[in-house]
């Protein structure tokens, strides 16, 4: 395959596994939600620079070493996973809190900060991802790729993951999904903070779980 053959399909991969739900899109949408676009935005930049970091560990080989080093990598799903667990819970906690949108008012760059630096944890905190990158990587760059592709992924592949979380931030901050979210707020997050805790309680269950220690 040539380069940019092999290029574009390393990008589509990695869209395609963004688009899949999990916790990031969690995170992405309920912020759209509650807080707004500008935190949605911020939110979605979190995530494309949480994909960027993680294909750039990918490239740099640390997911081989992940895997080598394996308590290690089963120490990093355990915290991941408790960090996970933590997220849910938290939003689960206050689900019965009233909504207070801020879109008709200044947002402290402290909360759009806090927002971007959450959804960056957040993207980073699963360590299968990037042993995912590293996968995709293996199977389809060559043993010596272009200079132009290797510099070329990285930026590219934050453009993949913010550009399709900022697309979930625009249309879930508009306003029929916000008035949506108001009337069943309750159950929204007491739901979304249960997947998400589930889906650290899992992660973290299976590095516990391990034979490693």
């Amino acid at each position: 395959m040539s380069s940019q053959v092999i290029f574009l399909s390393i990008l589509g991969t990695i869209l395609i596994g963004a688009i899949s739900p999990g916790p990031s899109f969690i995170l992405v949408s309920r912020t759209a939600i509650a807080k707004g676009r500008a935190a949605g935005i911020a939110a979605a930049l979190g995530m494309g620079a949480g994909g960027a970091c993680l294909g750039g560990l990918a490239l740099l080989g640390l997911s081989a070493l992940l895997l080598r080093a394996e308590a290690v990598f089963v120490l990093a799903k355990i915290l991941g996973g408790i960090y996970l667990v933590y997220l849910g819970l938290r939003i689960f906690r206050h689900a019965s809190a009233p909504l207070v949108f801020q879109d008709d008012g200044p947002v402290r760059a402290t909360s759009l900060g806090g927002v971007l630096v959450a959804s960056l944890l957040t993207q980073l905190s699963n360590p299968k991802t990037v042993i995912v990158y590293g996968s995709i990587f293996a199977a389809l760059l060559p043993a010596q790729p272009e200079r132009w592709l290797m510099l070329a992924l990285v930026p590219m592949l934050f453009g993949v993951e913010a550009g399709w979380y900022l697309l979930v931030a625009l249309v879930f901050s508009a306003s029929g999904p916000r008035r949506a979210y108001a009337r069943a707020k309750v159950w929204i997050d007491r739901s979304a903070g249960a997947v998400m805790a589930g889906l650290g309680t899992r992660l973290a269950a299976e590095g516990i779980s391990s034979r490693v220690w």
